[in-house]
């Protein structure tokens, strides 16, 4: 695959309690595990209610604490922090502890306990939406707190179904995900949610249903006036049409793209490293395409030159066989007895042929044999035979004594 793009950071504003503690990544975890130190069992089951709260939401603060630079550690705690707001009822706090966990064992790629622990955390925000109750939040909680959490939680499930290569029940829940998103207006998340739509179906080699959500993630972005997740669709265009070997279009959107990423130097650098790898190798390809279309050309030219010449000696030859049999008609005629003649008629013009006639004339005005040739359409060997032939029946010599003779005859 080539990534999700939706992972877990949908998961970001999920479950937060009203009131807690949003950054605890720089804060001191060593100190804050002193103090949780001496909440032995028994100090536990003997805590009254605002000291389980304060508990509670010190457990929470390691879990965070540790969620980066200590995964097991967090998840120690985590676990700690269940343990007690499962047995108060906490379903929210139950709910966020659950959801972290879920976090570790997807980045290790244990899927099967990752959905364990999204399912539960899922579970509490349908309690939530239930109407269950929590000391953060005692009157309950507001719808779009609710859908915030959900269409996190929707995300995140459908991401590890669709790591699980059960694409159908993945596009389920990103479904899910996306009503949400639409009833709310919140185009950013909807331009990520489609643009890792686009990332699957290409995954699948479904380039049908890749590029409407691909479209739909950079209608999204626009309508959100993010050139960020604008630059993230033109990329995803991109990549599609040099899948698909449209690599003018694919550059024409890796281009706008990179224009984009260009605002944003100091983020989504993998992103950008991406783009220009997919311009590399739509450049690559259209020179591939010019050489091949080069090539083809040379051989089409080629082709051509040889049926040109084919043709013309084909007509060539037709022309000669039609001389031949012209000649061959000509001298067989002649060779057909003739009645003796006279001393007159021995003395009158020789019997030509038109053919004949013609040549004469053309001799006459002092043409060549190529020339004659040239303009009878005939080749120069056969205007060769005819001039010998008219030097027979004049009875003379050479070509002028030709021309004086059929002069004096009148014949020319």
């Amino acid at each position: 695959m080539r990534h999700l793009a939706i992972t877990l950071a949908l998961l970001a504003g999920a479950l937060l309690p009203a009131g807690a503690y949003t950054d605890h990544r720089g804060h001191n975890v060593d100190s804050l595990e002193r103090v949780v130190a001496r909440w032995t069992p028994d100090a536990i089951d003997n805590a009254t209610e605002e000291e389980l709260i304060d508990l509670n939401r010190a457990y929470r603060d390691l879990m965070l604490g540790y969620e980066v630079i200590n995964g097991e550690k967090a998840v120690f705690y985590a676990r700690k922090a269940i343990a007690i707001s499962r047995r108060k009822g906490w379903t929210e706090a139950t709910g966020d502890a659950a959801r972290h966990i879920g976090q570790y064992f997807y980045a290790r790629e244990q899927f099967d306990s990752a959905m364990v622990w999204f399912q539960e955390s899922l579970a509490c925000v349908e309690k939530m939406a239930a109407g269950a109750t929590s000391p953060s939040h005692p009157e309950g909680y507001a719808e779009i707190d609710i859908d915030d959490s959900r269409s996190s939680l929707y995300g995140a499930i459908g991401n590890l179904y669709n790591v699980m290569g059960d694409i159908p029940t993945a596009m389920d829940y990103y479904g899910k995900a996306g009503e949400i998103f639409d009833k709310h207006g919140w185009n950013e998340s909807n331009s990520v949610l489609y643009y890792n739509i686009g990332e699957t179906w290409v995954d699948e080699k479904d380039y049908a249903q890749a590029l409407p959500a691909y479209e739909k993630s950079l209608n999204y972005a626009r309508t959100a006036g993010d050139s960020l997740l604008v630059a993230n669709a033109l990329k995803g265009l991109g990549g599609l049409y040099l899948d698909t070997g449209k690599t003018w279009k694919a550059l024409r959107c890796l281009q706008e793209a990179d224009k984009y990423y260009s605002l944003h130097d100091d983020q989504e650098f993998r992103f950008r490293m991406e783009n220009l790898d997919f311009m590399s190798q739509v450049l690559q390809a259209q020179k591939k395409a010019l050489a091949w279309w080069l090539a083809a050309l040379a051989l089409v030219i080629i082709l051509l030159v040889g049926l040109t010449l084919v043709l013309r000696r084909l007509r060539r030859l037709r022309r000669e066989q039609a001389e031949a049999a012209e000649v061959i008609d000509e001298t067989l005629e002649e060779l057909r007895p003739a009645p003796a003649e006279t001393a007159s008629e021995k003395a009158a013009a020789p019997n030509l042929s038109d053919r004949e006639r013609q040549i004469l004339a053309l001799v006459a005005e002092g043409k060549t044999n190529p020339q004659i040739a040239e303009a009878l359409f005939l080749s120069p060997e056969t205007i060769k035979w005819y001039r010998k032939k008219l030097l027979v029946k004049f009875d003379v010599p050479t070509s002028a004594a030709l021309v004086s003779k059929a002069k004096d005859l009148g014949l020319v």
